[in-house]
Formats: structure tokens, sequence, C-alpha cells
């Protein structure tokens, strides 16, 4: 199906305050110093409104042999290329690809510094010129709330193919410099058949290398891999996502109702695995294999079926994001952490710190074995 348009409104913004600017991750961790690797991070960690300081080393001895990880294995693609209207130059961000061939897409103007700013906006039936001689036509806005992004059909181009020849990744101005797309990939990502990827990084899970995911898994720690094609992030408005291609294999399915019929904790890693793996979630909690469109969006009205935990980055306080989080945790555990995060100087966007919420740890489940911190 092609995804519908609406989504539900923001609550307000949190109380937490305002995230200072020089603590935004302006290069990725390995680039930071001589002998770091991806997972050189710290670990906000999260028990109710408990909080502890980590390294992210330390994970694979916070967890307990039973957990499982959901884990997001879409591959970040070259979303970002760049684009004329007449003689004016414009920056096309391509977020997904319909159904029906038609391409949603958001298009930004280059600021002179590497970066873009939001576009003032463009009427239906405008064209955008792409490298190599072929144009995108834009034809109606994805969501009647909004023009921020636009279905785009294209002619004399194939648009992958422009993405895989002209583009890059998508950077916003928090960051310092341009990236290769290598740096943009985590170790679960996975390259789709059909050439499909996520417009941002899964970034939860880029601190992860494959000596701690094989730690992980010696110390008894299983992954459950699922896959959400993350769209084009709003950095200015912070509306919550536009509905994402997602799908949730049978195998998946089955070790997700095994390790919660037996006692053990689902923890996501990023935001888009919850919403994968809750969008395949009926009433009762048991996940089903699944696939196609998922427009769900975690707020704690709904509520979450299956994920007992979460693996995120920091966000700021407009995010749409903290809405899933205090989904899993409560307001008033992720405004402790917050709080946290921001007195520790924590590092925010993908290239930052991360947060793990764990459930709080009953008196008898600490007796039994459970971790501390």
């Amino acid at each position: 199906m092609t995804p519908a348009a609406g989504v539900p409104p923001l609550e307000p913004v949190r109380e937490w305050g305002r995230v200072p600017e020089e603590l935004s991750a302006r290069v990725p961790a390995e680039q930071r110093g001589p002998g770091l690797g991806r997972d050189a991070v710290r670990l906000l960690v999260s028990r109710g409104t408990a909080v502890a300081h980590h390294a992210f080393r330390e994970l694979p001895r916070l967890l307990r042999a039973g957990d499982l990880l959901v884990v997001n294995t879409s591959p970040t693609l070259a979303a970002a290329v760049n684009g004329r209207i007449g003689h004016a130059r414009v920056v096309v961000h391509v977020s997904a690809r319909g159904d029906d061939g038609r391409w949603a897409v958001e298009l930004r103007d280059p600021d002179g510094r590497g970066t873009t700013r939001a576009h003032a906006g463009s009427p239906a039936g405008t064209g955008v010129s792409l490298p190599g001689g072929g144009r995108l036509l834009l034809e109606e806005p994805l969501s009647a709330d909004g023009e921020r992004l636009w279905w785009a059909r294209a002619a004399g181009a194939d648009v992958a193919e422009v993405l895989r020849e002209h583009g890059r990744p998508i950077r916003y101005s928090y960051t310092e410099r341009d990236q290769p797309l290598s740096v943009y990939q985590t170790v679960f990502a996975l390259a789709s058949p059909d050439g499909a990827g996520s417009a941002e990084m899964p970034s939860a899970a880029r601190p992860f290398t494959a000596r701690l995911v094989a730690e992980l898994v010696s110390r008894g720690v299983q992954f459950a891999p699922v896959t959400l094609h993350t769209g084009v992030s709003s950095a200015e408005a912070h509306e919550p996502p536009y509905p994402e291609r997602f799908a949730v294999p049978e195998a998946s399915a089955r070790v997700i109702n095994a390790v919660r019929a037996g006692g053990g904790r689902v923890i996501a890693v990023g935001t888009t695995a919850v919403r994968a793996v809750e969008s395949a979630a009926g009433p009762d909690g048991a996940v089903r294999a699944a696939q196609g469109w998922t427009d769900l969006v975690v707020t704690p009205g709904r509520g979450v079926r299956v994920v007992d935990g979460l693996l995120t980055g920091l966000h700021e306080p407009e995010a749409s994001h903290l809405l899933m989080l205090e989904a899993v945790a409560g307001r008033a555990a992720v405004g402790r952490a917050y709080e946290e995060a921001l007195r520790g100087r924590y590092l925010w966007h993908e290239f930052g710190d991360v947060h793990l919420i764990l459930p709080e740890e009953s008196p008898h489940t600490e007796r039994c074995g459970g971790n501390g911190w």
C-alpha cells in the first residue's frame, strides 16, 4: 500500500530543558582520538528513576543470559543529492519509495556550509532537475498537515541509481564535515535485494562492533533481526515519524515470543526496532511475522506490548521519540535520565552517547542473580 497521511499531535516540549550546542557530537567516536573505536561512547543506564554511568563496552555485563536484543538490519543509503529548480540549487533528501513507484522526498536549501536548511516550499507541478539529466515532478504532499515531504514521480531517471552514483549521506548542521557512507552503516546492516534502505542511520546500533556482538553471544544474549527503513526526520519541526516500511521475519517472531514466555527481557536497539516489533504485535502481546508499511506511533497512551527495555541515542526535548521512551519507562524516569545526561555532559545525536533503559529490578529478581550496575 501507499503510506497514509496523518499522525497524532505531539505533547508539549519536555521540561528538562534545552540541549547546549556544545553537547552535539560533531564527529564519530573513532575520529575523536587515536586508538578509539565506534564503541568509545558513554552509556547512561536507567532502571526506573535510578541512573548509573558506564562505558558502552560494559554492555555485556549489564545484560544477562536469556536477554534478547532486537536489532534493525536496514542499511543506510546515500539519500541526499543535489538538484535544481530552474537556476536555483536545492538538495533533495530521498525518504522512501512508494508502492506506486513514486518517491517521498524533502527539498532543502544549501546553506553554504555543506549542510542545508528548510526549503521555503514549492507548489505541486514543480520540476527538480537531477544529476545525469533526469527530473522529479512534485505531485502532492504526503500529509494534509504540511508540505515538508512530497510524493514525486521520476522522469528520465532511476532514482536509486542516481543516489548510488551521485548521492551522499544526509548531514545536519551540528556535524563537522561530510563523512563516507561506511561511517553511517551499523554492524547489523544487510543489503536489501531491491536496494531499499534507510534515509538516515538507525543510529542506536552504531556503537556495536563485531567483537562486542561476539562477547554478548558468548554470555548468552540472543539477537532477533527485524527491518525498518527509516525516512527523513524532521530537523526543524520534530514531527512524529511518517509511515515506514518494515518486516519482522517468522524466525524473529518465534524467538521474541519464546524469550517472553521464558521470562527473558526483550530489549530493542533503537526506536526503529521498537516501531517494527510493536507493529507486529497483537493485543495479546504475541508477535507474528509481518511486513508492509507501519503508521504506528508509540506513545504513553498506546504503551508497549512486547518491549521491556530500549537502547537508544539521546533525543532533543521536542523530539517525538521521547513519547516512545515515556511509553517504555515512564515520564519521571525519562526526565531523571535526561537531567543526568545534561549534568554529565553526554553527547547528543547520531554520533553521540547512548541510553539503556532497563526494567526496574524487584528484590526477588536481584536475589535470583540479576546483574547490578
